[in-house]
């Protein structure tokens, strides 16, 4: 992509060249991660900054696993997308750079002096902001720098590609047929603001609109779910009721808009702030949160099926799944693992970043290192299990625990806050722990010794999971196959004083009997254990639940779901309330926590293991 800069008006200052320079994209959050793709999927390199690299590396492997949704006019070899910490390496070579940090005045001015000693002197500056015109966010930069500023609006790309433009009051004319000229390419729909507006063209309606339903609400008048059937039948039908959009948005960020709305322009508040900060102060934001916000956790997560507003799923997790393999020839089968990468709506189409693993089975996710632990089995008879780690798009694979080091890994729990991940050992009999990169390996549990023998399976150790703020980890024994001999266990993080992995005295036993309890899930903040169990109906192959009571202990096991084909995998969401568990029927469930709900999709496409979760 080219653009001449010598086509621009003769003036001073002149339009930049777009070869060899990026778009840099502060922020990325939500609206960050898509602006970043519309630009990528037209071939223009994309920065993307982020202080939180977590952040960073959730922006980067959702524009590679989502492409697919912009329509990219470049193949994906060629695209483009950088993340970074740092905002001078990410900025310092772009031709446009767009602001889309939190909904904060000061911030956003703070944001913009830094650029100004950074950037280029030709470098276009545009802010995402919906409510601050960018003549207010000009007001700690020179006069000349205001010039090269504007209002750069985005709703939600790629469902709807609207993108508002709008002066800082001294905006270069030249700039807007040139974005006009580059958003269009990037497959956008531009709308040049004729003049200033608090709100631009929709969202200056829209702050009216959402105003009235706060009221609505404030008052009593109905609830949520009844102020969005009666929008949808006169207005919308198959749209996106206001309740729904302002949980996607987040009502943290309603509340600093119509904030702002109303000190601008000297409006009476008729109780709505008050209103929203209830929920606030209850960390009750919306889709963003564990906590839920106008509707409860989860509600605009949405499986294939279901109706899908293009506000929905915004902060649904990406699915990491493994196949084990076994849908292959017999000769094959050691060798044609593969770790897959899906959507929590199960549209996006599966797609393998790791391939020609020998039976991969326990997967669990590291955020703050941007990498991807799993386990390979190998050949189950034979002491020749591995672990294994890359980053989030499958590059960069390294072995962490050589092959025979540990017999048959199974379940990966990673505690990110302390650098540690524990994992079981099937036909080992053992439960270990190490550091992320796999140094400083502990044996935790022993039952027993695999080179003189493994055959008593009660004693093989299947699920593992952790609970940091209880100090406890959890793992299950999963007995003969169908045998009901399963049982499940729970010891201290630290081993007692005096003691080993063979003979510590904390162990203890929280359910026997089990048909064949394999993967286990912890929710410290529900106060509830999960697992799955793959053994004979009418209590195997199913979803199972205990709640933890004020002594500690765990009791009222349900059977949450039924009917599983050798149930395997679990994971939790717990933003968004929900399990995840696969089966090796080849088949993704979700649920809600209580087990109701029930979603299947990704059908017949693999042998299904261990599934992790990486939060958009």
């Amino acid at each position: 992509m080219e653009t001449d800069p010598e086509k621009a008006t003769m003036t001073k200052w002149k339009l930049p060249t777009t070869i060899n320079r990026s778009v840099g994209i502060l922020g990325a959050g939500v609206l960050g991660r898509r602006i970043g793709a519309c630009w990528a999927s037209a071939g223009y390199k994309v920065n993307i900054r982020d202080p939180d690299a977590q952040q960073t590396n959730g922006a980067l492997q959702y524009i590679k696993n989502e492409m697919w949704r912009y329509k990219p006019t470049i193949s994906p070899d060629k695209i483009s997308v950088h993340g970074f910490q740092d905002l001078k390496p990410a900025v310092e070579d772009s031709w446009l750079v767009i602001e889309c940090v939190p909904e904060k005045l000061d911030l956003k001015m703070n944001t913009f002096a830094d650029l100004e000693k950074i950037v280029r002197p030709d470098t276009i500056l545009g802010t995402n902001s919906s409510s601050y015109k960018s003549r207010e966010i000009a007001a700690k930069v020179k006069p000349e720098t205001a010039k090269r500023m504007l209002n750069m609006h985005y709703y939600i790309p790629p469902d709807i590609r609207v993108v508002e433009l709008m002066s800082s009051g001294s905006t270069h004319e030249d700039i807007f047929p040139f974005l006009e000229e580059h958003l269009k390419r990037s497959g956008m729909l531009p709308v040049i603001a004729h003049r200033e507006s608090t709100g631009f063209l929709l969202n200056r309606v829209w702050a009216a609109i959402k105003r009235e339903c706060l009221m609505v609400l404030s008052e009593g008048v109905a609830s949520p779910a009844e102020l969005d059937m009666v929008w949808n039948e006169m207005f919308v039908k198959n749209g996106v009721p206001p309740c729904e959009l302002m949980d996607s948005v987040g009502l943290d960020t309603v509340s600093l808009i119509e904030q702002h709305y109303i000190e601008e322009r000297n409006l009476h508040d008729p109780g709505v702030i008050a209103f929203l900060q209830k929920y606030i102060k209850e960390d009750k934001l919306g889709a963003k949160c564990s906590k839920g916000g106008l509707y409860p956790p989860g509600y605009t997560t949405k499986t294939a099926g279901q109706q899908q507003t293009p506000y929905d799923n915004l902060h649904a997790p990406s699915l990491y799944i493994l196949d084990l393999g076994l849908n292959n020839e017999p000769e094959e089968v050691y060798q044609r693992g593969r770790i897959l990468v899906g959507s929590a709506d199960g549209q996006t189409p599966l797609r393998t970043i790791v391939d020609h693993q020998p039976m991969p089975d326990g997967i669990a996710l590291c955020p703050s290192e941007g990498k991807i632990i799993w386990g390979n089995m190998g050949v189950p008879n034979k002491n020749d299990g591995s672990i294994m780690s890359c980053n989030l798009d499958g590059s960069d694979i390294k072995v962490i625990i050589p092959s025979g080091t540990v017999h048959t890994p199974k379940q990966i729990a990673v505690d990110d806050d302390c650098s540690k991940m524990y994992f079981s050992d099937r036909e080992g009999m053992r439960v270990f722990r190490c550091n992320i990169d796999g140094s400083g390996l502990e044996v935790l549990i022993r039952n027993g010794d695999w080179a003189t023998g493994f055959d008593d399976q009660t004693k093989w150790c299947v699920g593992l999971g952790i609970a940091p703020l209880e100090g406890k980890f959890y793992w299950t024994q999963k007995g003969p196959s169908k045998g009901s001999k399963g049982r499940i266990f729970r010891a201290n993080i630290h081993t007692p004083h005096g003691h080993d992995a063979s003979t510590r005295t904390d162990i203890e036993c929280l359910f026997q009997g089990l048909p064949e309890p394999i993967d286990i899930e912890i929710d410290e903040e529900g106060k509830f254990m999960y697992w799955t169990d793959r053994g004979e109906l009418p209590r195997g192959n199913s979803l199972n639940r205990a709640e933890r009571g004020p002594d500690g202990q765990y009791t009222n096991h349900k059977i949450l779901a039924r009917n599983l084909h050798e149930a395997i995998g679990i994971t939790l969401d717990r933003k968004n309330r929900h399990i995840y568990a696969t089966d090796l029927g080849g088949a993704v469930y979700r649920f809600n926590m209580d087990g109701t709900g029930r979603r299947k999709f990704y059908e017949d496409e693999g042998s299904f293991a261990g599934i992790a979760l990486c939060d958009k």
